[in-house]
């Protein structure tokens, strides 16, 4: 079981400057270290190669703060910024950097009459993934007077073999126990509800299977394109979101109910969803890529046009696929994952479509013949909530139905909503791993989709502000479906 209670530690960033950090981790911790939860437990300490950030690192970290909107006038964000905050350069990241950097950290941790508990958080490109842990491993950095723990950022390898290799690596200077490897998704509140929505709800249990649940669709729809990641050429988005953010959904929509709502059962049901999925066929998979196009009525390049792309690129940014399981549940039901860049709408949300009545027993409306199905629709973002969605007779004669729906937003009930990572870094210093996946989990993951980066996939083109080629559409309208558009 993971303690509740939260220690005094030393959250260490290494590659402190990047854009990862400086947009997401360093804002969670300033907020979970200032409203409370952290006050007086967490010292963050910034590492990167920038040896002329030593003398300025507090008011960079400032600029950041500021940037992120947050009260950079306030007594508490002073306290953070002076007290709470220190750097240290690693060189050029050799194995002797690294114990300098040991050295440096105990120091460190003597001044701050701190106990030795501490985590290392790899906020580095993943090709740099293992000369970190290597480096960290042979420094002595792996064990400590107290907890170590080392967060890993996705994508984990880069198809089954690279995974298992790093695997192997990690798992030679760390325990299981001491490995997060993060995927920021399973930190957002509607993700985590998805168990509870499901599991403490009869009315939404009972439904759920094949039986009574025709498709399921989960979309992640960013408007961005690549920005600076010239380096996403190399990743593409199966590796960048299927592999991990889609997939990770998708086994907690389909999992089975496990045993107690602890790390263990609920990892060990997802992994038995992974193994039920049949190999993909290359029938039902397309990959696309965007051109020029208009976002919020603003020209946008295409993907090959962006900064430091290859003009013949064949990476895609986008992807569409059906998956099917084989199990008692969902025997027959698809699972239709789609995401890409530059699409119409930035949009994380799962639709479970239910099968309509077997007999209609209200006259058809104009051309329609058949009544709308009941459809769940579980945003994640921009509006994190539930809909759902359901046939009423409209008032007067004759009888004509519409379509209405149960409409519940977190943020009017609940406020404001912590980010994903504040919620992963509180569980990471608890110990508790619910929310991260585990090795075995990862090559299962792998081992489906690395076939996919082996097959030559021609990739199909989509403008920018669109919802993908039109090919994606033909995965469902082939069966008599469509997708859920906005």
């Amino acid at each position: 079981m993971p303690s509740t209670e939260i220690d005094p530690h030393l959250f260490t960033i290494i590659g402190v400057t990047g854009d990862l950090s400086r947009r997401y981790l360093l804002p969670a911790l300033y907020r979970l270290s200032t409203n409370g939860v952290l006050k007086n437990k967490c010292h963050v300490l910034g590492v990167s190669r920038k040896k002329s950030m030593e003398s300025g690192f507090r008011t960079w970290i400032a600029n950041v703060f500021e940037n992120a909107g947050l009260p950079t006038n306030e007594p508490a964000t002073k306290y953070f910024c002076d007290k709470c905050v220190h750097y240290l350069s690693i060189g050029q990241g050799s194995t002797n950097d690294y114990r300098e950097l040991a050295v440096q950290i105990k120091a460190l941790e003597n001044k701050l009459k701190l106990s030795g508990n501490r985590t290392f958080y790899l906020a580095i490109p993943p090709n740099t993934f293992p000369t970190a842990i290597e480096g960290l491993g042979k420094a002595g950095l792996n064990r400590g007077p107290g907890w170590t723990k080392i967060v890993v950022e996705k994508p984990f390898g880069q198809n089954l073999a690279s995974s298992q290799e790093l695997n192997r690596l990690i798992q030679h200077y760390f325990d299981e126990s001491q490995i997060y490897r993060i995927d920021h998704f399973l930190g957002k509140e509607t993700v985590q509800n998805l168990l509870v929505f499901r599991f403490a709800n009869t009315i939404f249990e009972s439904i759920w299977s094949r039986e009574n649940i025709d498709s399921i669709e989960i979309t992640v729809a960013e408007k961005i394109g690549v920005e600076k990641r010239a380096n996403y050429d190399r990743i593409g988005a199966l590796r960048d979101m299927v592999q991990n953010h889609l997939t990770q959904l998708l086994t907690l929509m389909a999992m089975e109910p496990p045993t107690t709502f602890e790390a263990g059962p609920i990892r060990h049901e997802k992994l038995k969803v992974l193994r039920q999925i049949q190999p993909i066929r290359q029938d039902d998979v397309v990959f696309g890529q965007y051109t020029g196009g208009k976002i919020n009525s603003r020209v946008v390049l295409g993907y090959a046009e962006e900064r430091g792309v290859s003009k013949d690129t064949q990476t895609e940014t986008f992807v569409a696929l059906m998956l099917r399981i084989a199990n008692w549940r969902w025997q027959g039901v698809p699972f239709y994952l789609r995401t890409g860049k530059r699409m119409g709408q930035a949009l994380t949300q799962i639709v479970v479509k239910l099968h309509p009545p077997p007999i209609s027993l209200f006259p058809p409306v104009g051309t329609t013949t058949s009544i709308e199905p009941n459809i769940i629709i579980i945003t994640i973002q921009p509006d994190d909530g539930f809909d759902i969605h359901f046939q009423v007779k409209n008032i007067g004669a004759p009888i004509a139905l519409t379509t209405q729906k149960l409409h519940f937003r977190y943020s009017d009930v609940f406020g404001p909503i912590p980010s994903a990572y504040e919620t992963l870094f509180l569980d990471i210093v608890t110990g508790d791993q619910t929310l991260f996946v585990r090795s075995d989990e990862l090559d299962d993951a792998w081992r489906l989709y690395t076939p996919l980066l082996e097959n030559n996939i021609p990739v199909r083109p989509y403008p920018a502000g669109t919802w993908g080629p039109r090919e994606a559409d033909k995965l469902l309208t082939r069966d008599g479906r469509k997708w859920a558009n906005p």
